[in-house]
């Protein structure tokens, strides 16, 4: 796996190219509200770790990175999803080895193995299982104006995915505790391009088995 420092990207028309742009699907949390083992809980005909990387793969990036973290048995799913849905030369794993501290954990770890050379970054939740896949070029889109960012809206709330541009990554790399991608976003001001969708899903995560 390789890591380095990321430069600066200038926002321009040109980071539009999907080989620019790779995504990170969060998975380390332990989802104790959830009593554990979340991301493997069933999900209509798969498992909700499974949804989450079908919306990864769903968008104009070059390559999925999972972070993982509490639990053991996301990885290996994962990656039997991958080989089944002909993912594995998109799909990469890295290991959260700090993943209690919180979210700002998991975006370090995951912004850390990204391509040196990639210009903007998808962040989904893997528990986040509904994500319009038709909302991910929008936001890919959003950023020829020039945007820093770009995110999702439905109701006047903003939610998932977010996609943030390599000039974020040095902010991203500095997260602490349970700091994630919101706390860089509420930042930007006019900075952010929000993309408004009427699907509900960008909102919607999973938080207890009632939910499911």
């Amino acid at each position: 796996m390789t890591t380095g420092a990321h430069r600066s990207t200038p926002l321009t028309g040109d980071i539009l190219k999907p080989l620019r742009f790779d995504a990170i699907v969060l998975a380390a949390g332990a989802g104790t509200r959830f009593g554990g083992g979340k991301l493997l809980a069933p999900w209509r005909r798969g498992l909700l770790i499974e949804a989450a990387l079908e919306a990864a793969c769903s968008a104009p990036v070059r390559s999925v990175i999972l972070v993982t973290g509490a639990d053991a048995g996301v990885m290996p799913v994962a990656l039997e999803w991958a080989m089944t849905e002909g993912e594995t030369e998109r799909l990469r794993t890295v290991h959260a080895p700090d993943h209690a501290e919180g979210m700002g954990a998991s975006l370090r770890a995951g912004v850390a193995a990204l391509p040196t050379d990639c210009g903007g970054v998808f962040v989904f939740l893997g528990d986040m299982p509904r994500i319009p896949h038709a909302i991910l070029p929008r936001l890919a889109a959003a950023m020829a104006g020039g945007a820093a960012a770009a995110a999702a809206v439905h109701g006047g709330r903003r939610g998932h995915p977010a996609l943030l541009s390599a000039a974020l990554f040095p902010t991203l790399l500095g997260l602490k505790g349970d700091e994630g991608a919101r706390t860089v976003l509420k930042g930007l001001g006019d900075r952010l391009a929000l993309v408004p969708t009427d699907d509900d899903g960008v909102l919607f995560d999973v938080d207890t088995p009632e939910q499911l």
